[in-house]
């Protein structure tokens, strides 16, 4: 049920998450920081999906979820220190480009494409087993459903009915390959048939659109009925990454058609049409939006640089012999 204080919020989430990704490209450009994947154009699925589930339920990410992030409540300053290897850092430098902290109950996104579905399946049949009421919500590309992980963990999921929310972000490309060429399906939400659970297609640009198909999903995964696979249409409207030339594999007419329906405009358009939005307040959001994440950045900025040795650490619950070695070789 939507409610006009919840549709404001999100908005207010979309936003940020808009204004953060921007600042840390910005960062990127000058060195500061070593690459970022932006959610540009992406940003109703995470936003949508996580006020949908519940605080307790368990979000696994790829690499570009930050509007799922500011919707679970992580603090700014501990997703820029991520960015600038600070020690505010959760993952204390490691792992680039990813991101995950167990305080939030977000689990660190995997390097290879789609190794978290198969995590996330084991996961969520563990919280089965447990008669605990938290599921999983997983978010992954259209490139990710050409992996044997995806077949193998929905596989899985569709025959022990876990309790998992599949969302996949099909933004058009898999960095440079478009989504024609991954399948010859008609759509990717058809493949949950296979695997014995309901795939649904949805506007990926519609933020209610996204909260309604994932509320039904989670309602359903929660009363033990099982998964579903939540097909969000999306595009990327940035490039796949800092170290990515968009234009070498698509063209701009492509782009600009797809910013027509960006989500922050689809959701403001909303939001006018009900008169609860106007010009004035839109310029104050992203005026105090811009301002917060400049102080928030400041503070991860400010705090002490990770020292050297913390690669060391979280590697092993507890270290070998020969890295305690190490450990003592590079001390000296």
């Amino acid at each position: 049920m939507f409610t006009e204080d919840l549709v404001v919020k999100m908005y207010r989430e979309m936003v940020l998450a808009r204004v953060f990704d921007g600042m840390m490209v910005k960062l990127q450009r000058i060195g500061k920081v070593a690459a970022y994947t932006s959610s540009e154009g992406q940003e109703a699925v995470g936003v949508g999906a996580v006020n949908a589930v519940k605080d307790d339920d368990w979000i696994f990410p790829t690499y570009r979820e930050t509007g799922a992030y500011v919707a679970r409540g992580v603090p700014l300053e501990i997703l820029a220190a991520r960015q600038l290897a600070t020690s505010l850092d959760p993952l204390k430098g490691h792992e680039v480009l990813l991101f995950g902290d167990r305080r939030y109950r977000i689990i660190t996104g995997p390097g290879p494409v789609a190794a978290h579905l198969c995590t996330s399946t084991g996961f969520s049949l563990a919280s089965k087993l447990k008669n605990d009421s938290s599921i999983a919500l997983v978010f992954f590309g259209d490139g990710a459903t050409s992996k044997g992980d995806f077949h193998e963990g929905l596989n899985f999921a569709g025959v022990f009915k876990t309790p998992t929310v599949f969302i996949c972000q099909n933004n058009q490309y898999a960095i440079s390959q478009h989504v024609s060429k991954q399948t010859a399906a008609e759509t990717i939400a058809d493949k949950a048939v296979a695997y014995g659970f309901e795939g649904v297609r949805i506007d990926g640009n519609n933020v209610l659109a996204v909260y309604d198909a994932v509320s039904r999903a989670a309602e359903k995964a929660r009363g033990g009925d099982g998964p579903t696979l939540v097909e969000a249409l999306t595009y990327r409207l940035a490039a796949h990454s800092t170290a990515d030339d968009p234009s070498r594999y698509r063209d701009g007419e492509e782009v600009e058609k797809w910013r027509r329906h960006d989500p922050l405009h689809v959701c403001r358009k909303m939001l006018e049409e009900k008169g609860l939005w106007n010009e004035d307040r839109e310029r104050e959001l992203w005026s105090s939006l811009t301002s917060l994440v400049s102080q928030k950045v400041e503070i991860a900025e400010k705090a002490q640089p990770l020292h050297p040795s913390t690669i060391f650490d979280d590697v092993y619950s507890r270290n070998p012999w020969h890295l305690e070695e190490e450990l003592e070789d590079f001390e000296a």
